[in-house]
């Protein structure tokens, strides 16, 4: 794949795949609304010609709350679909924020990068799965208190162990 032509189609994927996973919300029974649909459309052109800017945080944010706040049944599949748009809009402008538009993009990076966003959704399913499993149980007390606490512990744990691997604080 020549490099031109492989920025451009990254940048299409930047611009387009948050407004399909706005629209995947059609699939699940709730359409977003024309504004909504044109925003989108906007922060994903914004955020394809600029991918470092705030406006891919705007249009990822924007799309999960719509899912969030459009569809009040609660779970639906087309959010697998949804998920893997806005991942492989991610993991596009990622590659694209590497350099200037008329940087070449090698093929052991951008395959490194398409493992790594293949790797990560394959949580998506297993926690819909588990998501779907858990719907019609009733929460337990402290359950919120006990999900933070082990974010809180699992991100403590992998930056001690990223700082280990990179030499940070460690005399040499």
């Amino acid at each position: 794949m020549r490099a031109r032509t492989s920025t451009w189609v990254l940048r299409v994927l930047v611009a387009l795949s948050p407004l399909a996973a706005l629209l995947c919300t059609a699939g699940a029974g709730e359409g977003a609304p024309g504004w909504l649909v044109v925003l989108v459309l906007v922060l994903g052109l914004g955020w394809a010609a600029f991918p470092e800017s705030v406006a891919g945080a705007a249009v990822i944010v924007a799309v999960i709350v719509w899912w969030g706040v459009g569809l009040r049944e609660g779970l639906d599949v087309w959010a697998l679909p949804a998920a893997a748009a806005l991942l492989a809009a991610h993991v596009a402008a990622v590659l694209l924020s590497y350099g200037p538009p008329q940087l070449q993009l090698d093929g052991p990076t951008f395959w490194l990068w398409v493992r790594r966003g293949a790797s990560v959704y394959l949580a998506a399913p297993l926690v819909f799965g588990l998501a779907v499993w858990v719907r019609d149980q009733p929460a337990p007390d402290g359950m919120w208190a006990v999900g933070l606490a082990a974010a809180l512990a699992a991100m403590l744990a992998a930056s001690v162990m990223l700082a280990r691997r990179d030499g940070v604080g460690v005399e040499r």
